[in-house]
């Protein structure tokens, strides 16, 4: 009998990457999604198939939170994830054989904004605003299922670097074009993780069972913005570029439908539960993880 692991959502960057990484270990990996071919969020009966008898549940769905907040995006963006859970979690109530292990995705976007000191898992500060109320509705709506037989862990996600795709691409174009000096105040903290790592901590929770609850999955050594454009500009080989103030941000976000929250919030998250458990980050620090991005972009 074939090991088998259920991705919901699992169709953007992130998900393709868990897929091939999940095939390789010799999974079968079975999506819900919207997509033709995938288990449809519709088919009660099919997610409730695809749930029995998987070693692991995976929920990575949710509407990009790249574009505008105006009240239709906002609406898809809340319920794109609440309900999505709220699927799963009545599906996993009614499994004869449920998955031992669900992670849903949370983000690092859920504390505040921070420039005085790092937010952990045990004394991070919940923010105010759009993107904080996502988060905890999220995360109430996950932990809102109490489930015998299933260990639940939401995952702070921080912004995801990789080869294929993610956040880098923009940032990369920015660089090539002569534009990647400072945005804002370049004060602001990045915290982020390599996608691989992504990866890794998941099989890592798979073999640790005690662990549950919140985890912040991001690197240990979160930089500034203006760290972060300074180590890309080194890494692609360019010596200058323009920053950009807060006003053109704005400017563009409007144009580019987007908002300057993803840029300009200061994210300074860092995994401490991780940490102290023992897991073994591939990329600890981002000249690291902007060095095999680039070598693949080239």
């Amino acid at each position: 009998m074939s090991k088998k692991i259920v991705l919901a959502g699992g169709t953007g960057f992130i998900g393709q990457y868990l897929q091939d990484r999940f095939r390789e270990l010799g999974y079968e990996v079975v999506v819900i999604s919207r997509r033709p071919g995938h288990v449809s969020w519709q088919d009660a009966d099919a997610i409730l198939a695809a749930l029995e008898g998987a070693e692991l549940l995976v929920n990575l769905a949710g509407k990009s939170v790249n574009c505008r907040y105006n009240a239709s995006n906002r609406e898809q963006i809340l319920t794109s994830r609440t309900k999505t859970t709220e699927i799963l979690g009545r599906a996993l109530l009614l499994c004869t054989n449920p998955p031992p292990l669900w992670l849903n995705s949370s983000t690092a976007t859920i504390y505040r904004h921070a420039e005085d000191r790092p937010m952990t898992e045990a004394t991070g500060e919940i923010g105010s605003g759009f993107s904080v109320d996502v988060a905890a509705s999220w995360e109430r709506a996950f932990f809102a299922f109490e489930l015998p037989r299933t260990r639940q862990v939401a995952l702070r996600i921080a912004i995801v670097l990789g080869e294929s795709g993610g956040v880098m691409i923009p940032y990369m174009n920015l660089v090539k074009f002569g534009l990647g000096g400072v945005q804002g105040s370049g004060r602001q903290k990045f915290s982020w993780i390599h996608v691989e790592d992504v990866f890794g901590i998941i099989r890592f929770l798979q073999e640790h069972e005690h662990i549950r609850g919140v985890i912040n999955c991001s690197a240990p050594n979160p930089v500034s913005n203006r760290e972060l454009m300074q180590l890309l500009r080194e890494s692609m080989g360019r010596s200058f570029g323009l920053p950009a103030a807060r006003w053109m941000l704005e400017l563009g976000a409007f144009f580019l439908r987007t908002e300057t929250e993803l840029i300009l919030k200061s994210r300074w998250v860092v995994p401490e539960r991780l940490l102290q458990e023992g897991y073994r980050f591939r990329y600890e620090r981002l000249e690291q993880a902007l060095k095999a991005i680039v070598k693949a972009q080239a």
